[in-house]
C-alpha cells in the first residue's frame, strides 16, 4: 500500500552541503495567503525569516492572521509582538509596511533573499527593485512570470545558476504537473496531452457575482458555481521540461473548496504501457529522485484528505485510467496553498546553499570569471538535492 502522508519534508538543500552552512536570511512581501503559510512552512522547515513586509496589515493584525487560519488550524506556536517586530515561537521578524519594493529597507535587517508574494511584481525589473534598493541579494517570485527563469523543485533546479538574481518558483498547478510529467516522460515519452485543474476558491475570486470586465466568468460567485477557467500551468512545463514544449496545454475549473485541488493529465504515450508500469516509475521515482515531492496513493480518498500536505503531487493510483496502452488519465492532488509554500522554502534552500558552494563563502557577487566557472557547474549537474527533515 502506498501512502500519501508527509513521511519527508524535501528541503530542497543540495548533496554536499550542511545546515552547518548557515540558513538563507529570509524576507517575505507580501502577507496573504502563500506569504503568511510560506512563513509557517519556514518555521517547519528551519528557516529565518528576518522580515515581512505588508503596507494592508498592521502589526497587530498580524499576529491575529498569523495565529488563526479557518482552512489549515491554529498556528502550532507562539505568536505575538513587540514595538515593530513579529515574534514568533520567541523569533523577532522585523515589520515593514512599504508600498513600494523599491521602498522596503531590507538589508537593514539583513535580509538576503525575498519572496515576492503579493503577486503584484512578478516581472524581472519590478521584482529587482529588493535588490537594486532594498540591498537583497535574491528573489524569488511566488507566481509565474513572463521574463523571469522559472524553477520546479525536482524537475529543473539544475538548471539554477548564481549569477540568476531574480526567479520564479511558477506555479502551484506546474508545481503538481511538472514533476508527474517529468516521469512519465522520461520513462515512456509523452507525444501530447491536455491537462485540466479542477482548482481550489483562491482570494482573487468573488463570493457574489460582481463586475470582472476581463473576465466575465470570473467575475461570478465562487461559492456557488463551477467556473471554467484559463490557466497556462500545462504550457509552462514546457520551459521547465524543454522536451514537453508545445506538447502540453490546458485549462481549470475553478470549485467551491478553501484548498487542495486535483490535476487531470489525459496524454498519448510514445511507448506502450499499463497503468501498473506507470504506477511503479511514479512509485520508485517517490523514493529517489523526487522523494518529498512526488508521492503516490491507492487509498480511497477526496480532497480534504491532501490538506496539509507538503507533496507538490500525488499521484492517485485508483483514479486514474487508461483508455489502451497509449492513451492515459492520470489524476494527482495537491494542497495548492500549503505544498506551494513548502516548495517556496525548499527553492530558496536551494538557490541559497548553491550560491554558497559554487560561488563560495556566501558571497553571491563575484567576477565574470567566476561566474563562467559557476554557472558551468550548475549547468553540469553537478549540484542536485536532497530530502532531509521529518514532518509529522
Amino acid at each position: 500500500m502506498y501512502s500519501h502522508k508527509n513521511a519527508t519534508l524535501y528541503q530542497g538543500i543540495p548533496e554536499g552541503c550542511s545546515e552547518k552552512q548557515g540558513r538563507p536570511k529570509v524576507g517575505i512581501n507580501g502577507f496573504g495567503r502563500i506569504g503568511r503559510l510560506t512563513l509557517r512552512a519556514a518555521v517547519e522547515m528551519g528557516v529565518h525569516v528576518l522580515a515581512v513586509n505588508d503596507p494592508f496589515i498592521d502589526i497587530e493584525y498580524m499576529v491575529y492572521m498569523l495565529k488563526y487560519d479557518s482552512t489549515h488550524g491554529r498556528f502550532q506556536g507562539s505568536v505575538t509582538f513587540q514595538d515593530n517586530d513579529l515574534v514568533v515561537n520567541d523569533h523577532a521578524i522585523r515589520v515593514f509596511n512599504e508600498t513600494r519594493p523599491e521602498n522596503i529597507p531590507w538589508s537593514s535587517v539583513d535580509v538576503e533573499y525575498v519572496v515576492e508574494s503579493t503577486g503584484a511584481f512578478t516581472s524581472v525589473s519590478a521584482a529587482y527593485a529588493h535588490i537594486s534598493s532594498g540591498g537583497a541579494k535574491k528573489v524569488v517570485i511566488s507566481a509565474p512570470s513572463q521574463d523571469a527563469p522559472m524553477f520546479v523543485c525536482g524537475v529543473n533546479l539544475d538548471h539554477y545558476s548564481p549569477s540568476m538574481e531574480v526567479i520564479s518558483n511558477a506555479s502551484c498547478t506546474t508545481n503538481c504537473l511538472a514533476p508527474l510529467a517529468k516521469v512519465v516522460n522520461d520513462n515512456f515519452g509523452i507525444v501530447e496531452g491536455l491537462m485540466t485543474t479542477v482548482h481550489a476558491t483562491t482570494a482573487t475570486q468573488r463570493t457574489v457575482d460582481g463586475p470582472s470586465s476581463k473576465d466575465w466568468r470570473g467575475g461570478r460567485s465562487a461559492l456557488t458555481n463551477i467556473i471554467p477557467s484559463s490557466t497556462g500551468a500545462a504550457r509552462a512545463v514546457g520551459k521547465v521540461i524543454p522536451a514537453l514544449d508545445g506538447k502540453l496545454t490546458g485549462m481549470a475549473f475553478r470549485v467551491p473548496v478553501p484548498d487542495v485541488s486535483v490535476v487531470d493529465l489525459t496524454c498519448k504515450l510514445l511507448k506502450p504501457a499499463t497503468l501498473d508500469q506507470i504506477t511503479k516509475v511514479i512509485a520508485e521515482a517517490s523514493t529517489g529522485s523526487l522523494c518529498g515531492i512526488l508521492s503516490l496513493t491507492d487509498e480511497m480518498l477526496v480532497s480534504s484528505d491532501f490538506l496539509g500536505s507538503s507533496y507538490s503531487s500525488v499521484f492517485d493510483v485508483r483514479a486514474s485510467i487508461c483508455v489502451n496502452d497509449t492513451f492515459v488519465k492520470l489524476v494527482a492532488w495537491y494542497d495548492n496553498e500549503y505544498a506551494y509554500s513548502c516548495r517556496l522554502v525548499s527553492l530558496l534552500n536551494h538557490v541559497f546553499y548553491t550560491d554558497q558552494v559554487l560561488a563560495g563563502a556566501g558571497d553571491v557577487g563575484r567576477s565574470r570569471g567566476q561566474a563562467a566557472r559557476v554557472d558551468t557547474a550548475a549547468s553540469s549537474g553537478k549540484i542536485k538535492a536532497k530530502c532531509c527533515g521529518c514532518f509529522g
